[in-house]
């Protein structure tokens, strides 16, 4: 099984795409989940390390986890999540 993980700064924006990519899934052989948004209500817009980190660990019984991001400081975020990560786990992801 394959996993993708959608990392976005709006979790407006990820969710509709969640919503989109779902209607084309294959669930058996892939699974998506999203890293979207920050905790804050007056400023909603950004990215977490963690939640990027446990989405990854959402999705560890994936034979490779691919991360797609929005923007390029979701790279970032993306790179912190996986420092934080078992190293094994690290490993079965990549980058988009």
């Amino acid at each position: 099984m394959i996993g993708l993980i959608i990392i976005s700064h709006s979790k407006q924006l990820a969710d509709g795409l969640l919503q989109l990519a779902e209607q084309m899934q294959n669930k058996q052989n892939c699974q998506i989940v999203i890293a979207a948004g920050v905790d804050d209500e007056q400023h909603p817009i950004g990215t977490d390390a963690i939640k990027v980190m446990e989405a990854v660990e959402q999705l560890s019984d994936a034979e490779h986890i691919i991360l797609l991001m929005d923007l390029g400081s979701a790279l970032l975020s993306a790179e912190t999540a996986l420092d934080l990560l078992d190293p094994e786990l690290a490993k079965k992801s990549s980058f988009m």
